[in-house]
């Protein structure tokens, strides 16, 4: 059973004590995108380290649907909070590359682009920036690397989907806000649909190892393969270790 109350009191220590070691008096940067992750985590800040130390960005690309939702969650806060319009830096960046991007770089520029406004707002403000994403996704890569997988602390990365919208309903968050349908943004479908599975299912699988479809198990064992490089140090080359010759 998931004790919500104990890790939720778990993390804001946990918070408070990083920014102990890693910025006193700093403050908390979150990328505020209107869903429950990025709500979760911001209100977990708020306890730790106070309203004052939390500042909250948004960073809609031309038109964003549901920007009212980061609205309120600031609001509800009651925190400091910018909004940042990326579709010029989008667009100007496509438009001075002299070649045609893919698809999966047009798809995860964005990201990144909202990951640089983070750490511009943070070196401006003294601040640390949050990363929001947790298990559920992590495990199967649904984050963009070096996009919203990047971050200075991680209160959520060992955190499902399920046990997430338990802790922000003891938040006291807004239900709007805890069981909001996450919706990837580009193609108009939810995660699920682009996943092939429901995180109900992937947070069982995880937390369990039971799954009940054979092929959606594989699916899930494949894509966690395919992306830990996500979740791993960069590989680095030490002259101090000797390099094993497989060709004799």
């Amino acid at each position: 059973m998931f004790d919500a109350l104990k890790v939720k009191n778990e993390c804001v220590e946990w918070i408070r004590d990083f920014f102990e070691k890693n910025g006193k008096g700093c403050n908390a940067i979150v990328g505020i995108s209107g869903g429950k992750d990025s709500s979760i985590v911001a209100a977990l800040c708020v306890e730790a380290l106070g309203r004052d130390r939390v500042i909250g960005v948004l960073m809609p690309c031309g038109e964003q649907a549901d920007i009212d939702m980061a609205k309120l969650l600031v609001e509800h806060l009651g925190i400091k909070h910018y909004i940042v319009n990326i579709k010029d830096a989008v667009e100007g960046l496509k438009a001075s590359l002299p070649f045609e991007l893919s698809k999966q770089s047009s798809t995860n520029m964005p990201a990144r682009i909202r990951m640089t406004t983070l750490y511009a707002v943070a070196q401006s403000h003294n601040g640390r920036v949050a990363n929001t994403c947790n298990l559920s996704e992590d495990w199967v890569g649904y984050s963009t690397r070096y996009g919203d997988a990047a971050g200075d602390f991680s209160p959520c990365s060992h955190i499902t989907v399920q046990e997430m919208k338990q802790i922000g309903r003891l938040m006291g968050l807004p239900d709007q806000l805890v069981d909001k349908v996450p919706i990837d943004g580009l193609s108009g479908k939810t995660d699920e649909d682009n996943l092939g599975f429901t995180y109900a299912e992937l947070d069982r699988y995880i937390r369990t190892g039971e799954i009940d479809d054979a092929e959606k198990k594989a699916k899930i064992d494949r894509l966690h393969k395919m992306n830990l490089f996500k979740l791993e140090y960069m590989p680095q080359f030490d002259p101090k270790t000797p390099v094993v010759d497989k060709t004799e």
